[in-house]
């Protein structure tokens, strides 16, 4: 009777352990992927916020082309979420080409924007981001 209860009492112990052991590994898991998935909003909010400011700056580009025909150079604009640059060239006639770059954090975006005409208006043959300009 004795070894019966001694028995029961191990079986309990080690169901308790057991079922301890793996509530703590579901735990930990359910852990570990909220944190990945707190970094990658992360990741992704600045990837939106870089987004924001390069087109910034590009507006910024456009604005100056458009006040100032022959304008071409460079400029920046710093914000509270990253800052960001633009370069304007000029390639012959009304042909221009902005270059812009954004950064948050580590996450920086670029786009390469093509106008064709300035007067009376802007015309923009292509606006898309690009790896490297």
């Amino acid at each position: 009777m004795w070894y019966s209860t001694v028995e029961g009492g191990y079986i309990t112990l080690v169901s308790v352990l057991i079922i301890g052991a793996i509530g703590i590994t579901i735990t930990l898991s359910l852990i570990l992927l909220g944190i990945e998935s707190s970094r990658t909003t992360f990741s992704a909010d600045q990837s939106h916020q870089g987004r924001a400011l390069v087109n910034a700056c590009t507006e910024e580009a456009l604005e100056l082309i458009r006040t100032t025909t022959s304008f071409t150079g460079s400029g920046n604009l710093t914000l509270p979420q990253g800052s960001c640059s633009y370069t304007v060239a000029n390639q012959g006639a009304e042909n221009r080409v902005v270059n812009a770059s954004g950064s948050v954090g580590t996450n920086v975006r670029k786009v390469k924007v093509i106008i064709s005409k300035i007067n009376p208006t802007i015309q923009i043959v292509s606006w898309q981001e690009v790896a490297d300009f």
